[in-house]
């Protein structure tokens, strides 16, 4: 286990992959950078979510970035030990098939709504499942909004500019940057 200080990257594109990276504590970004040096998030990790999955099958290079987003701890297991445990233990590579199941339907919804879906829809649809994981119509965002709008491919003013839209309409209630409370969850799959 290794700590890591905010800012510290994890590994970064191009760098070879033969690790998988455990998030034990803290909180991490992963994202891409565009060819002209976007980011796009693709994901945030928290304790006991997992990057560097190329790494159990192929020796290959990353092809994102993690960098932390606080203070973290981060366990590393090397590619021949995780085979070694999926050897001895085969009901773990279930849950880390279940996981990645979980990640690629995830990256095939976010693709197809970033290309055919309105921002609208796409951040309606964020608020809906993150009141599903948490079951409860009021709940935290679990990322900054800057960090929201580049997971919808969209601008944080635009995300801003329609949470308060929302609001307006009645739909949702904020309170402070990131509690959220679903009022009108219908009208919300309404929209498109």
């Amino acid at each position: 286990m290794r700590t890591y200080e905010r800012g510290e990257f994890i590994h970064r594109a191009g760098e070879p992959s033969n690790k998988l990276f455990i998030v034990h504590k803290g909180k991490v970004k992963v994202y891409r950078l565009s060819d002209t040096g976007k980011e796009q998030l693709v994901r945030i990790l928290t304790p006991g979510h997992f990057a560097g999955e190329l790494a159990l099958f192929s020796a290959s290079a990353h092809d994102s970035y993690a960098q932390t987003m606080q203070a973290s701890e981060i366990c590393t297991i090397f590619q021949s030990d995780v085979h070694e445990l999926l050897t001895q233990h085969p009901n773990i590579s279930l849950h880390i098939l279940a996981e990645l199941s979980r990640r690629l339907g995830t990256s095939e919804r976010q693709t197809t709504a970033i290309a055919t879906v309105s921002i609208n829809a796409r951040l309606a649809n964020y608020l809906i499942e993150q009141a599903e994981q948490v079951e409860s119509h009021t709940f935290s965002l679990p990322m900054s909004r800057k960090y929201l709008a580049s997971f919808l491919g969209t601008t944080p003013e635009t995300i801003s500019r329609r949470l308060s839209e929302f609001e307006a309409a009645g739909w949702i209630a904020q309170t402070g940057l990131r509690k959220i409370t679903i009022l009108d969850l219908d009208a919300l799959m309404l929209i498109d």
